[in-house]
């Protein structure tokens, strides 16, 4: 009896940390160009207990660059080139993560061109992890987005996605 009951204490000690260890693999990473994104980004990482870091551009974006009726915009610019990558201050090892929660703006019903700048810099890294998409946006949903990355990295194992308001 005495047996059972040590291995019993040691099972249920076993799985409180491989529940905790599974919750300190998960990381959010996320762009926000206004603090927004970030705010949802912070609530998200402390509910899953999950590492935060921010993908930041090696250029801030300044009011201007960010004003999308104006064609000639930085963002404009970027959004109208698939092909645009925005370059990346630093990037973060992804190593030890299993699930990524990937967060951004909607830009023109998408991620801005700096998600594809940090998803191109970590593959084939991210190949083997869980990516859960959200953003932030004030009248767009998540779907397009959702549908986009699918598209542009079917090679990634993409959850459904959630929009944060």
């Amino acid at each position: 009896m005495k047996k059972l009951c040590i291995f019993a204490l040691a099972l249920c000690t076993m799985t409180a940390w491989a529940q905790k260890s599974n919750e300190m693999h998960s990381l959010v990473a996320y762009f926000s160009a206004t603090g927004t994104t970030k705010a949802a980004a912070q609530k998200l990482a402390k509910q899953h207990h999950a590492d935060l870091w921010e993908i930041e551009p090696a250029q801030k974006y300044t009011a201007a660059d960010l004003d999308w009726r104006n064609p000639k915009s930085r963002s404009s610019l970027e959004m109208n080139d698939p092909e645009a990558r925005p370059a990346i201050k630093q990037c973060t090892d992804i190593t030890p993560y299993d699930t990524i929660f990937v967060g951004f703006p909607i830009w023109w019903g998408i991620c801005p061109r700096i998600i594809n700048s940090w998803l191109d810099n970590n593959l084939p890294q991210l190949e083997s992890k869980i990516l859960i998409p959200f953003a932030t946006s004030g009248s767009s949903g998540i779907e397009d987005a959702e549908a986009y990355l699918r598209s542009t990295y079917p090679s990634l194992k993409w959850q459904k996605g959630e929009l944060k308001r």
